[in-house]
């Protein structure tokens, strides 16, 4: 089979979702869609079950924290078709105080450790995850590493001040 073109992935998922799912953009060809927590899981059931798209490979999950936005977090999902060697790109953007979504460990067995990394990291809660645990952090650690919610160096370092380098 053909590659499909964003165009034509455009107009099918249109057809299927009409206004539940936006068109962000398509950088460097990568098509980039916008839905919410809502429809995640029928938008990522129809791309993988659709006989046309064929979406089967879950490449990724991961997050983003925007502190500045009033919907703070975002959760990223990058989806392959084998078939027509194309890719996909999905975005839920979830306020700061309520980071609940659904998993996709119902779809994808794969979903679970990816789904594991980005709790760790950004504190997404995945509803209804079989094992929502820390992965890589140690257990008892109260933040997430990945959110912009703390300065990058700290301000009480004697040793950066400016007089030690001559300025």
């Amino acid at each position: 089979m053909g590659k499909i073109t964003n165009e034509e992935l455009l107009s099918k998922i249109g057809a299927q979702f009409n206004d539940k799912v936006t068109t962000i953009g398509e950088p460097f060809g990568l098509l980039t869609l916008e839905t919410t927590r809502e429809h995640i899981i029928d938008v990522l059931t129809y791309l993988k079950n659709d006989p046309t798209l064929q979406f089967i490979y879950l490449t990724d999950i991961t997050a983003i924290h925007y502190p500045e936005q009033e919907k703070a977090i975002g959760i990223i999902y990058h989806l392959h078709s084998l078939v027509h060697n194309t890719r996909i790109r999905l975005k839920v953007f979830l306020t700061d105080g309520d980071v609940h979504i659904p998993t996709a460990t119902v779809l994808w067995n794969g979903a679970n450790w990816m789904e594991r990394e980005t709790y760790d990291f950004f504190g997404v809660i995945f509803d209804g995850h079989p094992d929502l645990r820390r992965i890589l952090n140690v257990d008892d650690m109260t933040a997430h590493p990945m959110r912009k919610e703390f300065p990058l160096e700290d301000p009480n370092r004697v040793d950066k001040k400016d007089y030690f380098f001559g300025r």
